[in-house]
């Protein structure tokens, strides 16, 4: 599985690599802003399987960077990884296009969870 990790924490990427593992082989991306995961996105030949996003960034926040990818990626699962826990802020993130929420600081069995029911909700759809 191909994950793109977009945090400008890297020590959050770490833990999030860290997490992620249990669930198999997986391959990872990274980028410390929304400018640098648009590039990396829209320049790797081959698909990512997942994206993680933070929403408060450098250069490019996560809501704008969601925004971006759904203008020419409808599909990709984006899952928002943050401390914006405001209601108001969850809704305008799903309305931007994210297919799940996680709140930080989470625990490695909250990602996994949302990850997982994430997937096999876009896999049950297909």
């Amino acid at each position: 599985m191909r994950v793109l990790l977009v945090d400008d924490s890297c020590t959050m990427r770490n833990i999030q690599k860290r997490i992620l593992n249990a669930l198999g082989n997986m391959q990872f991306a990274e980028a410390g802003d929304g400018v640098e995961a648009l590039k990396i996105l829209f320049s790797t030949p081959e698909a990512f399987d997942l994206v993680l996003i933070d929403w408060n960034m450098p250069n490019m926040d996560g809501h704008s960077l969601v925004q971006r990818i759904r203008e020419k990626d409808k599909t990709t699962p984006l899952i928002m990884c943050t401390t914006e826990a405001e209601k108001a802020r969850v809704i305008d993130a799903i309305k931007a296009g994210v297919n799940n929420y996680v709140i930080k600081p989470f625990t490695p069995e909250m990602l996994i969870e949302r990850v997982t029911t994430t997937l096999s909700k876009l896999k049950a759809a297909a």
